[in-house]
């Protein structure tokens, strides 16, 4: 049966040290082996955090590595440039993202958001961004997701 280990390691810069060495340690297999596999496929994430998940075969010591998308909030702070989303998100304001930017997220995270359509997947994105203190457009976020179902933003999504 295979030992899996699941971890949120900031991209491309996974180390030996908590969580993965101790995770990894008592399965016998060659750690630094592994997280430099992890930093390879997670350096395009640079500064984000990534959930990461290891599949080990206890018998053949073989791994396998998956790559989750980081969370939704962590893309949209990281495309706006701040470091973490506001404080109080009813009164302060941390950055606005444009549709676009919002449909690039919803691309990104496709395989994880409910919705069935990329206007759906986007109004999504949109509606984390309520809580991060994020306007859309220098608009609030509803406003937005109003216009796209009013159809303002079609020839986006097309």
């Amino acid at each position: 049966m295979a030992e899996t280990v699941e971890a949120l390691v900031e991209g491309g810069k996974a180390t030996a040290g908590p969580p993965l060495g101790p995770a990894l340690g008592p399965l016998g297999v060659n750690i630094m082996e592994i997280i430099n596999s992890i930093n390879d496929k997670t350096k395009d994430f640079d500064g984000m955090r990534v959930p990461v998940k290891v599949i080990i075969n206890p018998k053949t010591k073989k791994f396998e590595i998956e790559v989750g998308t980081p969370p939704a909030s962590s893309l949209i702070l990281n495309e706006i440039g701040v470091e973490k989303g506001s404080g109080s998100a009813a009164t302060h304001k941390v950055g606005s993202l444009t549709v676009d930017q919002a449909i690039k997220i919803a691309r990104m995270k496709k395989d994880n958001l409910l919705g069935k359509s990329l206007k759906q997947k986007t109004k999504e994105i949109i509606g984390t961004c309520v809580s991060l203190g994020v306007k859309v457009e220098d608009k609030d976020p509803a406003e937005v997701q109003q216009a796209i179902d009013d159809g303002q933003f079609d020839k986006k999504f097309s």
